[in-house]
This record gives structure tokens, sequence and C-alpha cells, in this order.
């Protein structure tokens, strides 16, 4: 139960990163048994907060407080010792390693000389089921979903004791019953007296979890308010600055020609398992497919399948009537195709490249980006500084490492690069994955954009709102195979979430 004690104060919070500062004089109250949204825009400098609570940074100037008592966050193991666990929008989990291995990591209870394997499983088992956070502890990291790997980073800072939560971007790949789900997770949590920042972008998701939000933006605190006195629409406008149309304004479809065909799909992922099963659908010209989907029924396999990044097994995919099955990547995209990517760091980008080289990587072999094979570092330039502008990349220029963007600017330089190319089929898998309401906001308009000038868009995302809003049709992907075809406009998100599970709509005709 939430209570005036205050567990953190984090006081005129500084972060200066040579001359620029990502927090600047920030102040940030935590109550005990309470869950505070933090919201900001992307660049607000949330996260470089975060980590300095958690102890991955130092701050320039500022003070912190917990439990009453001033300290030095050094280090995380500072922070771990002080009861402050943070789970990050990038899971720091080991692929090669089992669920059980990864939570004591660094944790690890001995019996003698030797790891004590069986103390530590019956400790892990008693908190998944005490927060309802079941997981197969035997099971390899790399063989479980992203959704199932957040509950192991979860289990992982509960299983060292913190009794301070940091949860960024926590719902990110999970289902409306899972969002409701981890939801009451965090309700218990914070009913035991544990307390809860929650980074987040969702407005909705801090009506239904917070008790109290946070703003800041461009570094500076805004303020903080109690979430029942304040609506989205103010809150969209204290996190950007300016209003927000929260609502996308969306003409009638008018489809064209088929630009995708998928014919009898068949696909195995890592495992050799088959993860598409005969998979079949069109894509016309003029309008946007939604693909929806629990993570890890085929999404990754069909994105891959269609870009040359894994092989197929049988059947075919058509783009523009050119059987481009199992050719290579650059075949695919030169046939008219632009990818972006869920994983951005490891698919979208070179993180120590500058954004002008990122911008570039599709077509720097081709005028006027290069002449007689040679780069033309000025034309590189010139064109990263307009896809900067012209997509608000928030940086120091075109030869900042991409690296140091925060991910939501990375996200842009990914999306800038996909859509000034001329394809007429665009896979967009999560493109709005980390973003504000600002960003998602022109990042939607972009693809409505694209739509009207007659492109074909295949949109896979695991936000069921983006799905509602963007869709022309819905088609749901359970197990590799399509349990139903739906309108977004005779829907609603309990059936999408039962067809999600595998509940298959009877009288489904596929175009």
């Amino acid at each position: 139960m939430k209570n005036a004690t205050n567990v953190i104060e984090m006081r005129h919070i500084v972060k200066d990163f040579d001359g620029f500062k990502a927090n600047d004089d920030i102040n940030l109250t935590l109550h005990q048994g309470e869950i505070l949204a933090l919201l900001g825009e992307n660049g607000a400098g949330k996260s470089t907060l975060m980590s300095i609570l958690s102890g991955l940074l130092l701050p320039t100037a500022g003070e912190i407080w917990v439990n009453g008592q001033k300290t030095e966050v050094k280090n995380p193991t500072v922070a771990k010792n002080l009861g402050i666990g943070m789970v990050h929008q990038h899971f720091m989990l080991m692929d090669s390693f089992t669920v059980l291995e990864n939570i004591i990591l660094g944790h690890e209870t001995t019996s003698g000389p030797r790891l004590d394997f069986k103390v530590a499983k019956q400790q892990i088992t008693q908190l998944s089921k005490r927060y309802g956070l079941n997981i197969d502890l035997d099971q390899k990291i790399s063989n479980i979903t992203v959704a199932q790997q957040q509950r192991v980073e979860i289990l992982k800072v509960l299983y060292r004791g913190a009794n301070i939560l940091i949860f960024d971007e926590p719902t990110a790949v999970l289902t409306p019953q899972e969002i409701t789900e981890f939801i009451q997770v965090l309700r218990e949590l914070a009913k035991e007296g544990k307390s809860i920042i929650l980074i987040t972008h969702k407005l909705a998701e801090i009506k239904r979890a917070a008790d109290r939000v946070t703003v800041i933006r461009a570094g500076k605190s805004v303020g903080s308010f109690n979430v029942a006195e304040v609506d989205d629409n103010r809150l969209a406008e204290l996190m950007v600055g300016h209003h927000v149309n929260m609502q996308l304004t969306k003409t009638a479809s008018k489809p064209g020609e088929i630009v995708l065909k998928v014919d009898n799909l068949a696909v195995k992922n890592k495992q050799g398992i088959a993860a598409l099963k005969n998979l079949s659908f069109n894509l016309r010209a003029g309008e946007i497919l939604g693909v929806a989907g629990i993570d890890g029924n085929g999404q990754d396999e069909l994105v891959a399948a269609l870009s040359g990044l894994t092989p197929v097994d049988t059947g075919q995919v058509i783009i523009n009537n050119q059987d481009m099955t199992n050719h290579k990547v650059r075949q695919i995209t030169e046939n008219g195709v632009a990818h972006i990517p869920a994983d951005r760091q490891k698919y979208g980008l070179i993180l120590p490249f500058t954004i002008a080289d990122n911008l570039a990587l599709q077509t720097y072999y081709q005028a006027p980006l290069s002449r007689h094979h040679i780069l033309r570092q000025d034309a590189i330039k010139h064109n990263a500084q307009e896809l900067i502008n012209k997509f608000d990349i928030r940086t120091t220029g075109p030869n900042a490492q991409v690296g140091a963007l925060s991910g939501g600017n990375q996200q842009k330089v990914i999306i800038a690069r996909e859509l000034n190319r001329d394809s007429n089929l665009i896979i967009a898998f999560q493109p709005t994955r980390g973003l504000d309401v600002g960003a998602i906001e022109y990042i939607h308009k972009q693809l409505l954009l694209e739509r009207e000038q007659g492109k074909a868009i295949l949109l896979i995302s695991y936000e069921l709102d983006e799905i509602m809003q963007l869709s022309d049709r819905i088609i749901v992907l359970h197990d590799g195979q399509i349990s139903g075809e739906v309108q977004p406009e005779t829907t609603s998100d309990e059936e999408l979430g039962l067809l999600m599970t595998g509940v298959k709509k009877e009288g489904t005709a596929l175009a």
C-alpha cells in the first residue's frame, strides 16, 4: 500500500555529456508502494536518469537519497545492495544460458565449492508462482519468446531482493491479455510495499497502472501529477511541448494490383522446427495489411523469409509478379522492397557507423552517392542532412555515431532510409517500438502517406492499437498459420486476443 514515505529522491540531477545536458536540474520522488510513471519523448533523458539511479552512470551534479539517506550510487553493485533493480528495454540475458542460469548469474547460491542449483530453483519457483511469472527454468534463453525473456528479467531483479523496480518500456511485445496480467503483477508488487518506476510512452497504460506521473522534456522536469487528475491529451502536450492529434485520419483504401503473393509458405525456425506452415495471403497496392499475433508464432520467420534473411523450405514468395523465393537480400530490395526490422540494433543499423553512413547503407553503390564505384562523401552527407531534417532525427549532425542516439532516433534513421527509397512494398515490423507519442504520430502519418501513394504495406506489430488504427485488413498468426482475418472496423481487442490464442474465426475468407 502506497504511503508518503520517500524511498527515492533525486534532487537537481544534472548529466552533462561534453556540453550536452541530457539531464538538466531534474527532480524525481518515488513513494513507498507506489507505481510512478516516467513520461518523456525520445531523447528527453528518461533512460539517462534511470541509468544514474541504477548505477550505470554517475551524475555530473545533484543528489540521490534512498530511504532517507543521501548516497552515491557509484555502480550497479551499489544499486543492487540498495535494493534497486532495473529491467531494461533491451534485455541483458545470455542466449546460450538457461533461464535458471541467467537469473542466478552474479548472485549464485553455493554449497561448498559448487553452485547449489537445487536451492536456487526452489526459491525462483516460489517467486514465479507468487507473482504469476511461470516459466520453464531449464529452457535456454535462445529458445523462448521475447515476452518470456521479460519474465526472466523480472524474476532476476526479484531474486536479487530488489524493493525498488525500474521497468523500461516493458509492454512493447505483449498481447492485451499479457499486458493486463503484467499490470496485475505490478499492482501485486506495489501492494507488498515494493516501489515501481514505469518508463513508458503508452498513455493508456499510465492510466491503468500508475498512481503518479513525472514528465520530463528536453532534459528538464516539467512536473509531477496524480494520474487521476490529468487526461491523455494534456500528458501528450506536456511531453512533446505542443498539441498532439491522438486520432489518425485515414481515407478509405483503394486496393490495386497484387504486389505480394505468399503461397503455401513453409519455413523452419533456428531450432529446425516448423515456424510457418503452408501460409498463404495476398497484399495489394494501396493497402495496409496488419499481421497480429503473440510473439513467437511465426512473425520473425515470415519477415526473414520475405526479405531474404532465412531460407524457404516450400512455397513461393511472389513480389511484383516475380518469384523472389530464396533470392538474395539485395535482389529483393532492388525489386522494390523496403524493410523496417523489429530489432533496430541487430538488423537495422551498424552502431559504430555515422548517421550518414547508416542512411546510405541501401544505396551507397548507386548515384548520386557513388560514381564509378567511388563513394562521394559530400553527397552522402547531403543526403543524410536532408533526411535528418525531413524525419526530425534529433542529433548534432550527419557525422554523429548512430549508436549514440536514443532508441527512438535510431528507429527514425531506419525509417528515413527505407521510406526514402521508392519501394512499392514496405515490410514494417514493429515500426514504432519504443517511440513517444509525437514520433509515433509522425511515423503513422508517413506510412499512411505511402499507402495513399499506392504502396503496399505489410505491418507486423505487437501493438494492437497500431494494428487497429493503420490496417485495412488484419490477419492473425497462431502457430505459423492464419487463425482468422478480420476488418479493423468490425473487430475488437477481445476478438483479436482470442484469435491470437488459436481460437479460429469461422467463415474466414482470405483475399
